[in-house]
């Protein structure tokens, strides 16, 4: 346990002193100081108003940046590594390699959800000094939401990072994946199922295998109960589940995922020719 806490506040380190991270916290930051600066707190849409409205926003941008980030920064750390030269070091040091990897699984993690949650947690702060009414209940969801995200497309990094044998395939490989997951969100999923004439319940189970897909319906399902904006789909959802029990799904899907997405990726390291 030392030896991966040490692993991990080594990797948090070398994290925060990255180009990578300023800027990754720069955006996040960015995005609520825009939202404040453009009157968002004030607006009204389907009746959200104040931090509501601005939460609401900022969870729909995140779904598509925070991945992509995750990803990208990510790969780069044992294809990297391996193309640096670190291995040889590595086996000769007395760090297990379990050690090492979840280590930097929990560094690299602390690292990609920091910001977010301290850009979310100072627009409730600052709504709070401006009298404006906190969402808490939403608020909490909202951060659990983006943790399971967080961790879900870090543990895909890894193991994209633990197959490529180079830092660009590994690269490559990230993008093609938050692609394809952006492209089957809604409309070439759709088109694909009208042309096979695929059955309501299989394609919500297909589309509802996508993680995306899964936090972005989660995030509508707190202010449109009846996920009146999904159309049709929403009856199969809503049967299948119950919307206490989707929330539920929302949350424990992507950390499952995640977790064995990074196991495999652990097998695969441990097994691998390191060098």
């Amino acid at each position: 346990m030392k030896q991966l806490w040490l692993t991990a506040r080594l990797d948090i380190v070398e994290s925060l002193r990255a180009r990578w991270f300023m800027i990754y916290s720069v955006v996040f930051g960015g995005i609520v100081v825009l939202l404040f600066a453009f009157g968002l707190t004030e607006s009204r849409v389907l009746g959200f108003i104040g931090l509501s409205r601005l939460l609401v926003t900022y969870i729909q941008l995140t779904m598509a940046i925070l991945p992509i980030f995750v990803l990208i920064t990510t790969v780069r750390s044992v294809a990297g590594d391996r193309e640096a030269g670190v291995f040889e070091y590595l086996l000769s040091l007395p760090v297990g390699l379990a050690a090492w990897f979840w280590g930097k699984i929990i560094g690299r993690y602390v690292t990609v959800f920091l910001p977010v949650f301290v850009a979310m947690l100072g627009a409730a702060l600052w709504g709070t000094l401006q009298g404006i009414d906190v969402p808490w209940d939403m608020f909490l969801y909202y951060t659990a939401l983006l943790a399971a995200m967080g961790w879900c497309f870090l543990g895909l990094a890894m193991l994209i990072s633990t197959l490529a044998r180079s830092t660009d395939v590994a690269q490559g490989a990230a993008f093609m994946l938050w692609l394809t997951l952006l492209l089957f969100l809604d409309l070439i999923l759709l088109g694909v199922m009208i042309q096979g004439r695929i059955a309501p319940e299989i394609a919500v189970t297909i589309a509802l295998i996508n993680p995306l897909q899964v936090f972005r319906v989660a995030a509508l399902a707190l202010f449109d109960t009846q996920l009146i904006v999904l159309g049709p789909s929403a009856y199969v959802i809503l049967d299948l589940f119950g919307i206490t029990g989707f929330k539920a799904y929302a949350l424990a899907y992507p950390v499952l995922l995640g977790t064995l997405a990074a196991a495999i990726g652990f097998f695969n390291f441990k097994n691998s020719d390191l060098p």
